[in-house]
């Protein structure tokens, strides 16, 4: 009789777990469910508590997630307790046997223990496992910036076994809402995309075949930042530059310095622009922005200089007409002091010109060029000034009209072009 009623008394908490995996139990956790019968099928599912911190220059992203498996084992069902599932204390994972899950594009991870260990284990009668666990994942993140920052980056995140090939262990997504994410959730940067792909990365190594699965990120860049930070300040800049075509020619210090000015802080703005991105081979959307608008504020610099330059050619106009001057005087003078004076051989007095005239004692001289005179000066003077001023004048419509041309294939290029291309790859 006392034996009958002992053993229709519940066990105690206790002893039911000693018995479903303590030592008594027989339950060994060193070996797998099914051991030398088909693989384990773990089913896996992700909640992403934040997402953050996607550095380009290491090429990177952060992110906290809750990772969530679920598998059978036929040694943990029971029948003894009335509950449907059991929440076991997080030192419990020690005594079953669990997935060697990692995390194949890992950089760096850390577990969380404040106040506890965040970890969850449930075992259900029918011997299913829920593995819950909170991680801090570093993951690469292989970025390609050729529209960079009109770019959308695909990042991924791959969960494989490390020990246990196929023959013994499959992962697989969770079949509704395998992947949720924070509803709070935002980024500084990007926008999360909504749909995620989902897939397998089935990995080949000389040890054997290994499980693997994985789920993309799709990731679309806000250029709200790089908008106020660098396009319209280095827009701003060009335009400044223009301004010299609106002061006079002759104020040197004054177009000089403002031309100067300009190139040295667009070549600030480009060295700042470059400073968070990696040295990559290839060129990106802002280097050509960049790369354009220190060639609109240099070729402004050199429009000064050629202004200047027409300016000043009426100066070397009259210096090359005195230089001709002074050297026909010079050969004329030469040739007089090579003439014979046929009056002291008695041959005469005169000579006889062209025109039939008699000049006595004279010999055979052509008269110099007429001299430059001041009206002269002042006429060579206005006409190159107007040249200059003309140059000024058409690179006020030349230099606005090109940047602006340039401004309709750049944004349409990269904000319609290559974004419909971008998005029909996703």
């Amino acid at each position: 009789l006392v034996l009958s009623l002992l053993s229709l008394w519940p066990l105690s908490p206790s002893d039911f777990l000693d018995k479903l995996m303590g030592k008594t139990s027989g339950y060994d956790a060193r070996i797998r469910p099914n051991f030398k019968g088909p693989p384990v099928n773990v089913t896996c599912n992700i909640f992403i508590n934040s997402f953050g911190s996607i550095t380009e220059t290491t090429m990177d992203y952060r992110l906290n997630v809750f990772l969530r498996q679920k598998w059978n084992d036929p040694r943990l069902a029971y029948s003894e307790y009335p509950d449907d599932s059991l929440d076991l204390d997080p030192s419990m994972l020690d005594s079953i046997w669990k997935p060697d899950l990692f995390f194949a594009n890992e950089k760096g991870a850390n577990f969380h223990e404040v106040t506890t260990d965040n970890k969850l284990l449930r075992i259900f009668q029918d011997g299913s496992v829920l593995y819950s666990i909170r991680l801090t994942l570093t993951l690469s993140c292989p970025m390609d910036l050729k529209n960079f920052p009109m770019d959308i980056q695909t990042c991924t995140m791959q969960l494989e076994s490390f020990g246990y090939t196929m023959n013994d262990l499959i992962f697989e997504w969770l079949s509704e809402n395998p992947v949720q994410v924070a509803d709070d959730l935002t980024l500084p940067q990007f926008v999360l995309k909504e749909e995620k792909d989902l897939g397998y990365c089935t990995k080949y190594y000389n040890t054997g075949k290994f499980t693997c699965i994985e789920v993309k990120f799709h990731l679309e860049r806000q250029m709200g930042y790089y908008l106020i930070q660098m396009y319209i300040p280095s827009l701003l800049i060009v335009i400044l530059s223009w301004v010299s075509f609106w002061i006079n020619m002759d104020a040197a210090p004054a177009r000089v310095g403002l031309g100067i000015t300009t190139v040295l802080t667009m070549t600030t703005q480009s060295s700042g622009s470059r400073a968070s991105l990696p040295k990559v081979s290839y060129v990106k959307a802002i280097d050509i922005w960049m790369a354009v608008c220190l060639l609109f504020v240099f070729a402004a610099l050199l429009e000064y200089a050629a202004v200047n330059f027409v300016s000043r050619q009426h100066k070397e106009f009259i210096r090359l007409r005195k230089k001709q001057r002074q050297q026909r005087i010079e050969e004329e003078l030469v040739r007089e002091s090579r003439g014979f004076y046929f009056r002291g051989y008695g041959l005469g007095h005169c000579l006889q010109t062209k025109d039939g005239a008699a000049v006595e004692g004279a010999t055979v001289f052509t008269p110099p060029p007429p001299p430059v005179t001041m009206y002269d000066g002042e006429v060579l003077h206005k006409r190159f000034v107007d040249r200059a001023k003309r140059i000024d004048t058409i690179s006020r419509a030349v230099f606005p009209l090109s940047f602006l041309i340039f401004n309709i294939f750049y944004w349409v290029t990269y904000k319609v072009l290559r974004h419909e291309d971008i998005h029909a790859n996703l």
